[in-house]
Order: C-alpha cells, then sequence, then structure tokens
C-alpha cells in the first residue's frame, strides 16, 4: 500500500481502488434493535456528523431522546466500500462519521448542531486531539436545504465564539452528503460492546451562540 500524507486528502487519481462489495452487516443495532439501513421512518430525516473518533461520536447521538438509530461509516472520499485499514492510511479521502437517523418532531436539528460544535474542538484540522490523520476531520453532511443553512449559520455562530475566546479557524467542512460507506460490524456502537473502550470526544468548554430564528428561517424544505 502507497505512503499517504495524513494531513493532505488525496485525489480520485491517487486513491485507492477499493470495491464493490459492501461490508457485511447484521444491520440491527446492538443497543435498541433499530435498523440501521433505510427505509426508515417517514418523520425521520439523516444527517452525518464526523468530530474525531466515531465510536465516541455515535454513543453521544444514540444517548439522545429522539435519535431513531445511528451508525458510523466512511463519507467525503473516493474510495467505494472502504476497510478501516485503507481509510486510517489516509488513502481513501473520507472521514470517519456517524449517521443520526432523528424525528424531526422530537429533537430538532439545532439540538443536534449544538451538540456537535460542543462536543468536539472543530479548529484542529486533520486531526482530534492525539487521532491525526485526515479521517478525524471535522465535517458536517447533510440531507436536506434546511440542515445546509442551519449548519452554516451554526458554523458562523460557533466561528465568533471562538474568536471571542483567542482559539483558531473553524475548519468544518458543510456539504451535502456524499455517498456513505458503513464501517465493519465491530465498529457498531463499539462503545456499547466495548464498556471500557477508547473515547477521545471532548469539546473546547465553549457554548454554541443562539443562532437568529430569521436566519433559520430563511431556508425550509
Amino acid at each position: 500500500m502507497a505512503i499517504y500524507s495524513k494531513q493532505t486528502i488525496p485525489s480520485d487519481a491517487e486513491a485507492l481502488p477499493g470495491r464493490e462489495q459492501p461490508v457485511s452487516l447484521t444491520g440491527r443495532h446492538f443497543v435498541h434493535g433499530r435498523s440501521l439501513m433505510a427505509p426508515f421512518p417517514e418523520s425521520c430525516e439523516v444527517i452525518y456528523f464526523g468530530m474525531g473518533c466515531f465510536w465516541g461520536a455515535e454513543r453521544l447521538f444514540w444517548q439522545q431522546s429522539g435519535v431513531w438509530t445511528t451508525a458510523v461509516g466512511y463519507a467525503g472520499g473516493y474510495t467505494p466500500n472502504p476497510s478501516y485499514q485503507e481509510v486510517c492510511s489516509g488513502g481513501t479521502g473520507h472521514a470517519e462519521v456517524v449517521m443520526v437517523v432523528f424525528d424531526s418532531g422530537v429533537i430538532t436539528i439545532e439540538a443536534l448542531m449544538k451538540l456537535f460544535w460542543e462536543s468536539h474542538d472543530p479548529a484542529q484540522g486533520m486531526r482530534q486531539g492525539n487521532d491525526v490523520g485526515t479521517q478525524y476531520r471535522s465535517v458536517i453532511f447533510t440531507t436536506t436545504r434546511r440542515q445546509q443553512r442551519v449548519a452554516e449559520a451554526s458554523k458562523e455562530a460557533y466561528q465568533v465564539a471562538m474568536t471571542r475566546h483567542g482559539k483558531g479557524d473553524v475548519t468544518t467542512e458543510i456539504r451535502q452528503a456524499p455517498s456513505f460507506y458503513y464501517a465493519e460490524e465491530y465498529h457498531q456502537q463499539y462503545l456499547a460492546k466495548n464498556v471500557n473502550g477508547y473515547c477521545a470526544l471532548g469539546g473546547t468548554g465553549i457554548c454554541l451562540p443562539p443562532v437568529s430564528n430569521s436566519v433559520l428561517n430563511q431556508v425550509s424544505d
């Protein structure tokens, strides 16, 4: 396997070739037994968050009332159906992400954004704490226009708060969701299966300021 940079996302031409066959999964959430795969209830939306190692991030979201299910996987790169080892090599371009399926009538996208921003440091670039590499970068991949607008507005608000506290520039990538590839079975709900497992999740201690409703309501689906 070629040696890839831990700080630079490869181009499509440079990325590993991957494979056509997706990973084999039981398809059931280890904690509550709901499906990890579509179709999901009509009341639910899907969004993807990358905030460092996906083990702790997934637990954060599955614990929230209104989150119907979660799964971990890889997104934002080029290699189809990559393995964990390939992602960690830096040769796929993917970030480790959590798929969050939520009922917006129970938990709002604004509440999820608050959890996201306050639970990691979005100004670290291609790392999160001691975890270094392109797969640990901060990302939000959206599936609706309103999600996109809320994500962008909350990023602007969090940058103001970060600057006020002497922190650096927020590097979070926000865009429409690309292809999502499920991670291997042992990664799914890892911290429920391994109660003393590694969790590097931690924020800056800076709260997300309120975002104006007039801004958030500019776009609806």
